[in-house]
């Protein structure tokens, strides 16, 4: 799998789509290199801090940037997943609740998810599905720590890095 060029920094690995116009090139601190995907509430942007460490910054859709109650439930979830500490959880890097389009930023896990690796690999079995079932267990028990109940948890939500889910 080779590698995305991105100006100034580090490559990137296929799967980032490139910006389109309209789309932010910074967000905070943070350079925007390629869109990794978008949902319901936001869209995740790969992106580089200051030293050129690559960065995953969730973006809500500016249609809730005005909404109140969404901003707040956006602020209330950013307390939260600054608490959590896991090995198998992306580490918190900041966040502006209070900008024009609220934003997240987490460190970027490189690999493909878990639906992408069983659409072109094939489910998981032995070592490496009882290693994913430890990885996830412990980030669910992290989350749960801190209050919150994962309410998306999918094959789309959980990336296979190297250092597992």
């Amino acid at each position: 799998m080779s590698p995305l060029p991105s100006p100034g920094g580090p490559p990137l690995p296929f799967g980032v789509a490139p910006l389109t116009e309209g789309e932010p090139r910074r967000v905070g601190p943070f350079r925007i290199l390629g869109r990794l995907g978008s949902g319901g509430m936001g869209v995740v942007y790969a992106a580089l801090d200051d030293r050129d460490r690559r960065v995953a910054v969730k973006c809500v859709h500016r249609v809730y940037a005005d909404d109140a109650e969404f901003r707040a439930r956006f602020a209330r979830e950013v307390a939260l997943v600054r608490r959590v500490r896991a090995a198998c959880v992306p580490s918190f890097l900041g966040a502006d609740v209070r900008a024009e389009v609220p934003w997240l930023a987490t460190e970027y896990v490189p690999g493909v998810t878990l639906g992408e690796h069983v659409r072109t690999r094939g489910v998981l079995a032995g070592a490496s599905l009882i290693a994913f079932a430890v990885g996830v267990a412990e980030a669910l028990t992290a989350i749960h720590h801190v209050g919150v109940v994962h309410r998306d948890l999918k094959p789309g939500n959980v990336i296979l890095s190297p250092e597992g889910p």
